[in-house]
């Protein structure tokens, strides 16, 4: 098992995956298509996620949280990571589980996101 985000395709056959670890860096990339519209860096980048977890069996798991518990897209941005995690080849089922704890802040963000922001 590995730490990290988790998600698995529609037409997996559910077997195993050869390697959580490869799974994982495919999760992170996956992660890097994922934006709140409002700001023009991915969540990765800006520190929302605060976690993957990768079983054996292909059962993905996503730690996250938002900027804001009132986020507008608080709703449809989780969703959207279940699915494209879930679509990656050996990943047999994926969910977020959206956490406060810690809070979100700025100094999350990686140092590329900050600089994109113009915050460095």
């Amino acid at each position: 098992m590995t730490s990290m985000p988790e998600a698995a395709p529609a037409g997996s056959t559910g077997k195993a995956p050869e390697s959580s670890v490869g799974i994982e860096g495919q999760v992170i990339d996956v992660l890097r298509t994922c934006y709140d519209p409002e700001i023009p860096v991915n969540i990765y980048e800006m520190g929302l996620i605060y976690g993957v977890t990768v079983e054996p069996s292909g059962h993905v798991e996503i730690r996250m949280t938002l900027t804001s518990p009132h986020c507008p897209v608080a709703a449809s941005l989780p969703v959207e990571v279940e699915e494209k995690v879930r679509a990656l080849p050996g990943v047999v089922d994926a969910k977020v589980k959206i956490t406060w704890d810690p809070p979100w802040e700025p100094s999350r963000m990686s140092e590329a996101a900050r600089l994109q922001l113009g915050m460095l």
